[in-house]
């Protein structure tokens, strides 16, 4: 098996600091008197939220305020992985307390994946199959686990491996469990990104799996993106840290798609 160096891990995004990336999005601006008011915090408090999340990639600073980073269609990876870490590693505890010994199951790329990854480092005899180059590096940890990664272009990126290899690969097998992230979620249900090709590998995933898990946190929901992986009706369960909106938990309860709340710890879910 190839083994890369584990990335260095970063310091995460506060709670503040994820609110406020949340409101530039949503508002295409913030201003630093604003927001100071808003989070009754020193205008040099929030001036050092908005230099560090510059320094992330996450904004631009403007005179008086910040703005989403231009042309940041997605994210990259560093940045991702800064953006709600305590959420995704609470989404990642749940996911693999559902996963018992002595299973298979596949892994694919993401963080929020990653952190379920970390999460399965006391499982003993899982196989664990996975494009996921972090994943593997991860799951070395755990003497219990049999890793086996996928062939495939690796995305040098985030340690991606995609590809006509990879699905051909995934579809040698029938595992137990699929655990899958999203780029984004649409308030119709449907799972989206912005790759072809990681979408085409999502898609054979679901296919070779008994039961599947969506793991992603609440800022991918009403996010846009071109690419349609498959809808929560055909999974069976998501694993998020807050509500989803009204519409879509209904048909997710139609739909006979579990929805598990998994805050991170000392936080309540918004209702």
């Amino acid at each position: 098996m190839i083994a890369i160096q584990p990335m260095e891990s970063p310091v995460a995004l506060s709670i503040r600091q994820n609110e406020i990336l949340e409101l530039a999005r949503a508002e295409g601006r913030v201003l630093v008197e604003d927001l100071a008011q808003r989070f009754d915090v020193t205008l040099q408090t929030i001036r050092r939220d908005l230099g560090e999340m510059a320094g992330a990639g996450l904004l631009d600073r403007v005179h008086g305020g910040a703005v989403p980073r231009a042309g940041a269609v997605n994210l990259g990876y560093e940045a991702r992985r800064r953006m709600n870490a305590e959420a995704k590693a609470a989404i990642g505890a749940a996911c693999a307390a559902e996963i018992p010994d002595n299973c298979s199951l596949i892994l694919n790329l993401g963080t929020t994946t990653e952190a379920v990854a970390r999460a399965l480092i006391h499982h003993s005899n899982i196989t664990v199959i996975t494009n996921n180059m972090n994943v593997a590096n991860i799951l070395l940890a755990n003497p219990g686990c049999e890793i086996m990664v996928t062939g495939g272009t690796l995305r040098r990126s985030d340690g991606g491996l995609v590809g006509e290899l990879t699905t051909q690969f995934f579809e040698q097998f029938k595992v137990d469990y699929a655990v899958i992230g999203t780029s984004a979620l649409d308030h119709d249900g449907d799972l989206l990104d912005f790759d072809l090709a990681e979408v085409r590998v999502s898609r054979a995933i679901l296919r070779q799996a008994r039961r599947a898990f969506l793991v992603t946190d609440h800022s991918k929901i009403g996010r846009p993106a071109p690419a349609r992986i498959a809808s929560l009706s055909e999974l069976d369960a998501i694993f998020t840290d807050q509500p989803l909106p009204q519409d879509l938990h209904r048909r997710c309860t139609e739909w006979h798609t579990e929805v598990r709340l998994c805050p991170p710890a000392g936080q309540i879910a918004d209702t």
